[in-house]
């Protein structure tokens, strides 16, 4: 069978442990031609992971054989913490069945943020598991345990460590820059996040794994894991999507195209296109909401309904929901000139 994904790169084996820490892929594709190629190199079957310490069985040519000796190059050589770059060569067989192991997870984190597939588009079950736990210095990823010991040296050199992080995941930026993109901090980005051509990543803003946008958004606001929101949206300052239903649900939240969520304002329900969450109201899936016809029901029954205004009456207190039917472009839209990322 053909393989489903594949990558080239190069893994960090700590220099303490021995165990590999984090895994880069500057080469990588889905199914086609380069797969075949990638996957004729490296022995076995299935999904597998090999760390390329004796030299595979490879092209010389081609796009995968440049990789391949690009990252032979490039092994060996310690990082600043003494750790090593190994050369590995990941093969998924099939996208749909959960990650084996750490590289392959970070192999599906990569094509997610290459917006190779887009969010919920593999799977990544249990990968939160298998990814270590590392403290992401600006020197290279180290064992949170080491940090002391490795500062301790570093200080008899002269030198100073940086530690931005203490997490499974890396900052995106580290491993993958997109295009047509501006993030105002990049530690607010995780990889696996999927960024279309066109978003804004405000400072305030975050991004987790499998989650994002789908095309021009304006992301001030935080979107939890597995959420995506569509074209032409906008997250307000200081705004929240939960990751699913809120109550014990398993739907997984999305927000459709030219929403505006306010600032400060967040929801546990997902939302159509054309909606409004007015600023600083919080409608979770159990949020009683008043309709206009006087009927009062449960924001879960208002989940994914297009042409929606949430927001809360001024005098009552309750929140309500008003049809906002041909409402489309209606808040005003986004600023076509903040979101040329070119």
């Amino acid at each position: 069978m053909a393989p489903a994904a594949f990558g080239i790169g190069l893994a960090t084996r700590d220099a303490r442990s021995g165990r590999l820490l984090d895994a880069w892929f500057p080469t990588l594709g889905l199914a086609g031609a380069d797969a075949d190629a990638c996957d004729a190199a490296v022995p076995g079957s299935g999904t597998r992971t090999v760390l390329l310490d004796a030299d595979p069985a490879a092209p010389t040519e081609g796009r995968v054989g440049a990789a391949l000796a690009a990252v032979a190059a490039a092994a060996g050589t310690p990082d600043p913490l003494g750790s090593t770059r190994v050369p590995v060569a990941v093969v998924i067989a099939d996208l749909a069945t959960a990650p084996e192991d750490p590289s392959e997870g970070l192999l599906r984190l990569h094509l997610l943020s290459h917006r190779l597939v887009v969010p919920h588009g593999l799977a990544l079950d249990g990968v939160f598991g298998l990814l270590p736990n590392v403290a992401w210095t600006d020197l290279g990823p180290c064992e949170p345990d080491d940090v002391d010991a490795v500062r301790m040296e570093l200080a008899g050199r002269g030198q100073r460590l940086g530690v931005r992080s203490v997490d499974r995941f890396p900052r995106m930026t580290d491993h993958v820059t997109p295009s047509g993109v501006r993030i105002g901090d990049a530690d607010r980005v995780r990889l696996g996040a999927h960024l279309a051509p066109g978003t804004v990543v405000m400072h305030e803003g975050f991004v987790n794994f499998n989650a994002g946008t789908l095309g021009t958004s304006m992301v001030e606001g935080r979107i939890s894991a597995g959420v995506v929101v569509g074209d032409g949206s906008d997250l307000g300052g200081g705004a929240s999507i939960m990751g699913t239903l809120s109550g014990g649900g398993t739907e997984t939240i999305r927000v459709g195209e030219r929403c505006l969520i306010g600032a400060n304002a967040g929801i546990g329900i997902s939302l159509g296109d054309d909606c409004v969450v007015e600023a600083g109201l919080y409608v979770t899936a159990g949020t009683k909401v008043t309709l206009p016809d006087g009927t009062v029901t449960a924001a879960r029954a208002l989940s994914g309904r297009d042409g929606l205004l949430l927001r809360r009456d001024s005098v009552s207190g309750s929140v309500v929901a008003l049809a906002r039917e041909g409402a489309t472009g209606d808040w005003g839209g986004l600023n076509a000139a903040l979101h040329a990322n070119d």
